[in-house]
């Protein structure tokens, strides 16, 4: 393994996949959950989901991404030449999900410079989905192109196509020892001058009343399996890749603890933020907290410029930090998401990484360019539905699979524990892995497909049917095509 694709250090690995965990999911999309789902009550199927699925099939993931040192693709292919198909499944999926966020960038990005002057006006609802992106909810609505959302989004890809491109360490390395402590900084100053505000004790209270009764609701337990695989980027090939970037002796364990805490720390910092705003907003409006409470797009760029606009001259602080805290949490999600296919199509057609993540970056700004027309949004909203809660959570349960059962999970515990400093593993964690984790990831498969075909339009159906028949399409393509690298054939395998 050439030294352009391995980390300069532990501390790179630690805060890239902290970076990849701590993203837009957790500024927008945790605070909704834990609200919706029990508010303090939650905590416990959450832990619980933590315990028996995030920690157990991380390890799993690191492990074996160490154990083969080369690209996703190139590991299962190694496990047995037919699940090659995996290989690629999943990372083509991740980069369908990088395109997308990179329209969320590119609002975001609009909203950075329109925060210092409240530029979204009285009225952030109607700016937002009228006046910026001039919601249309057919898809005629691809026919009106709308160029200061393109231009946003390609200065996006600007960003991401200049720290990508270059060596693993100097590029993605450097930058995560900046924008992580950077993003975690930011967010204190948020929260703690949130929690300043007149209400915010409304909003906390909200939030936190545990409703005991709902964890006898079996979809409270699925909200947490479900967000805990959303949160640290579970099955996304993104650990996988990333651990096979490190280093001999690195202590995979302990780094999974390490990540896993770091996420959970900041997205309930996050939700801390969002809802001592939410009190705010509801002591100054007389609106009832649960009227306020929104998810996706509409709580970062519909709800909270609403909040500054009633908070004054403070707003004029608070604003422009809370959407560059988005806006680095947008540019490290997209840098952990364009990595596995990336590293794949290296391995697979001997191209440099420079080479490959250009074309990555063109072919990925070419396509982004579906949401900056009127029905960009919406074909959003699609598209995320579609990848995250079928076609991911399909993909981890076959790989869950594949790692646990064909290549023997059990060829990890040695060495694992060997690096390991704090926690050892053995017969509970295979369990686990082999058993429980297939299971539980079935269940919230399931209930997503069901949740799924009961709340789409027709339209928006159609968009996920195409998106699918891309990804599968393109899947088929990259398993296909002959290898160009001579050693695509040779195994990488550490020990």
């Amino acid at each position: 393994m050439s030294n352009n694709n391995q980390w300069g250090s532990n501390l790179s690995f630690i805060l890239a996949m902290i970076g990849s965990a701590v993203g837009l999911g957790n500024i927008w999309r945790y605070p909704y959950v834990l609200y919706y789902n029990g508010g303090g009550a939650f905590y416990i199927p959450y832990i619980f989901a933590i315990l028996v699925l995030g920690l157990p099939f991380l390890i799993l993931e690191y492990g074996v991404g160490y154990h083969f040192s080369s690209s996703f693709a190139k590991a299962i292919k190694s496990i047995h030449a037919k699940w090659e198909y995996l290989g690629w499944f999943l990372p083509v999926a991740v980069f369908i999900i990088m395109i997308y966020y990179s329209a969320i960038l590119g609002w975001d990005g609009i909203y950075v410079i329109l925060s210092f002057f409240k530029g979204w006006g009285a009225d952030p609802n109607t700016f937002f989905n009228t006046s910026l992106l001039q919601v249309s909810s057919s898809a005629t609505g691809l026919l009106t192109f709308i160029p200061v959302i393109a231009i946003a989004m390609l200065i996006g890809w600007g960003l991401v196509w200049s720290i990508s491109h270059r060596d693993l360490e100097a590029g993605l390395g450097k930058v995560s020892k900046i924008l992580v402590p950077l993003l975690f900084i930011i967010m204190i100053i948020i929260v703690i001058s949130s929690l300043m505000l007149p209400g915010a004790s409304i909003g906390l209270s909200e939030l936190y009343q545990p409703d005991w009764s709902s964890l006898f609701d079996f979809g409270i337990w699925l909200g947490a399996f479900g967000q805990i695989v959303f949160s640290l980027s579970l099955g996304m090939s993104i650990a996988f890749t990333y651990a096979s970037y490190t280093q001999d002796d690195t202590d995979l364990i302990t780094n999974t603890f390490t990540v896993a805490f770091a996420n959970c720390i900041f997205e309930n910092f996050c939700a801390l933020g969002v809802f001592s705003i939410l009190g705010y907003m509801s002591l100054q409006t007389g609106t009832a907290v649960e009227q306020l409470v929104t998810q996706g797009a509409g709580l970062i760029f519909i709800v909270y410029p609403t909040a500054f606009n009633a908070m004054g001259s403070w707003a004029s602080i608070l604003g422009p930090m809370f959407f560059i805290a988005v806006y680095i949490a947008g540019i490290t999600s997209i840098l952990s998401t364009i990595e596995p296919l990336s590293y794949s199509i290296q391995n697979k057609f001997g191209l440099t990484r420079k080479k490959t993540m250009t074309i990555l970056c063109i072919v990925g700004a070419i396509i982004s360019m579906l949401y900056a027309t009127a029905y960009g949004e919406l074909l959003l909203d699609s598209v995320d539905t579609i990848i995250n809660q079928g076609a991911i959570v399909f993909g981890v349960i076959i790989e869950c699979i594949v790692l646990a059962w064909i290549f023997k999970a059990e060829n990890l515990i040695d060495t694992l524990n060997r690096n390991s400093k704090t926690i050892k593993i053995g017969p509970k964690w295979l369990f686990i892995v082999k058993y429980l984790l297939p299971i539980i990831l079935s269940i919230v498969w399931l209930g997503g497909l069901v949740d799924l075909y009961y709340g789409e339009t027709t339209a928006s159906l159609i968009s996920m049917v195409v998106t699918l028949a891309v990804l599968v399409i393109s899947t088929i393509v990259f398993t296909r095509l002959p290898a160009k690298n001579p050693e695509w054939e040779e195994s990488a395998e550490r020990f």
